[in-house]
């Protein structure tokens, strides 16, 4: 071979180089930042409802998408640590819900943000509107505030001679406030007395339950991250005090609670793939508008009835969704 053909040849083999190097470089899938506000093993129903809609409308994580999962544990200063590392990391949406989607709107007013579960979106100021949101966030309202009542009144068939109950709620959320005002309100309506148990912290729990003594017949547990992520201390303690509990989801009954009324959460979480869906494919979320839920269930934990001598009554049984024997 003459020296000027293989200088020729070895050129553009240089230059060609560079261009295969490049091609072979991995694409950059659209990532998902899971802001959850408990932990994995609190949340592992919800994943995996979450994960399995998304697989069905094409986002299969590791190969369509990718999924970085962050914990706070009940921790609110957590939330915030998250939301601004997922805006380091430039992810193309954040899933939250509860007390981390006000973290996350604080984080960014650009990268858009889908709540799984939210208590009170509109009166705690996560959106401006339900049915046109605005901003960069959308997502699904669990109602929790507006069946505080039904709750009560459930609680109210279970124990009888019902005269005074507790409401604890981590005053720390807004959310969980609204609730327990809601609870107070109807608890007078009822003719009963609303005992609060405030906490702000883990470390509030077991001293709130010794201040309270015998000064209640029974136990309503406002929702939020702090008591979903230690709903297995808050029972055994309540259970200690002989006091019956009514809970939102059927994870804290399954956790050893007495009762619970709600939305169905991993249903709402199926759901909220469906907007991480949408806008991925290029919808605003501000466009979007806040859903209700569909699903909601009684469930009821016989064992724990047993274990505090109530007997429930039939036609209850019947209304429930699930029995926990």
């Amino acid at each position: 071979m003459r020296r000027r053909e293989f200088i020729t040849l070895f050129g553009g083999a240089v230059t060609a180089w560079p261009l295969s190097a490049r091609a072979q470089q991995p694409v950059k899938l659209p990532t998902i930042g899971y802001l959850g506000s408990t932990s994995r093993e609190v949340e592992a129903q919800r994943i995996v409802a979450f994960v399995q809609r998304l697989r069905e409308l094409g986002w299969i994580d590791g190969k369509t998408v990718a999924i970085e999962y962050r914990w706070s544990e009940g921790h609110d200063e957590r939330n915030a640590e998250i939301a601004a590392e997922f805006v380091r990391l430039k992810v193309d949406v954040i899933l939250t819900a509860g007390s981390s989607l006000l973290a996350a709107k604080k984080a960014t007013s650009v990268i858009p943000i889908v709540f799984a579960v939210a208590a009170d979106p509109l009166g705690t100021g996560a959106v401006a509107s339900l049915s046109r949101p605005g901003g960069n966030i959308t997502g699904l309202s669990n109602l929790v505030t507006e069946v505080a009542a039904k709750r009560l009144e459930l609680l109210r068939e279970v124990v009888p001679n019902l005269r005074h109950v507790a409401v604890m709620a981590n005053t720390g959320y807004a959310a969980a406030v609204n609730e327990m005002h809601e609870v107070q309100k109807s608890a007078r309506v009822l003719g009963l007395d609303a005992v609060a148990l405030e906490i702000r912290q883990a470390e509030d729990i077991a001293p709130a339950f010794a201040a309270l003594k015998d000064r209640a017949e029974a136990l309503y547990v406002c929702v939020d991250a702090l008591v979903n992520t230690y709903r297995v201390q808050i029972n055994s303690l309540a259970l200690g005090a002989r006091l019956p509990t009514m809970r939102v989801t059927r994870e804290d009954v399954e956790a050893g609670g007495l009762m619970s009324y709600g939305a169905n959460v991993p249903d709402l979480y199926r759901r909220s793939a469906e907007y991480v869906d949408k806008i991925l494919r290029g919808a605003k979320p501000g466009d979007l508008p806040v859903e209700q839920p569909t699903k909601f269930e009684l469930i009821v934990n016989l064992k724990v009835a047993k274990e505090l001598g109530l007997d429930v009554p039939a036609k209850l049984l019947a209304l429930a969704d699930a029995v926990i024997e």
